[in-house]
């Protein structure tokens, strides 16, 4: 199978289901954006030292791709993959366990500091404005509402996890058992 189709080239793609929809819809705008959060969460990883932050940046990835399908699919479908519930709240408890950690929000930061801490501070950005996307999208047309709890949590995870880093090193370095909170991680 060829990467290229040239199915594209007038401008217009295709949703599962096989309709066809023009390349800046906003459905087609909440997707890539999606996609592009989901890169820069590639990106921070590509510097995370700590495996288990890591592993919830991986089960985040992919599970950013289950929002991409559901947001490609305009029509329920059994076979699609999905957000759940249980998605949502171990996002809510892996960032309370990184806010514990660190001594919990006390106030917003300038988003700099360490490679790494730069880099998940891009990424809550692009998470943002995914869930932003998704958000004028479910204006015209009626999105998982799971996906947009999902992308709401996934920005605050990765705000604890950008202050986790730049905390102090012990606090960055504290080891934490992400399998209590979801174990097939």
């Amino acid at each position: 199978m060829s990467i290229y189709t040239r199915t594209g080239d007038s401008g217009q793609t295709g949703l599962v289901g096989g309709a066809r929809v023009s390349k800046s819809s906003a459905r087609v705008e909440a997707c890539g954006t999606v996609d592009e959060a989901n890169c820069s969460i590639g990106f921070a990883r590509a510097v995370i030292d700590e495996p288990l932050v890591d592993r919830v940046l991986a089960f985040a990835q992919q599970r950013l791709f289950n929002c991409s399908s559901a947001l490609a699919t305009p029509e329920a479908r059994a076979d699609t993959p999905r957000i759940s519930a249980d998605d949502v709240a171990f996002l809510e408890s892996a960032t309370d366990v990184l806010s514990t950690r660190c001594g919990g929000f006390r106030e917003f930061v300038l988003p700099s500091g360490s490679d790494s801490v730069a880099r998940l501070h891009l990424a809550r950005t692009v998470v943002r404005r995914a869930e932003r996307r998704v958000v004028t999208l479910n204006e015209s047309e009626p999105v998982d509402a799971h996906v947009l709890a999902f992308l709401n949590r996934l920005s605050d995870l990765l705000f604890a996890a950008a202050s986790a880093h730049a905390a102090a090193p012990d606090c960055h370095g504290e080891r934490w058992d992400v399998a209590a909170v979801r174990p097939e991680l």
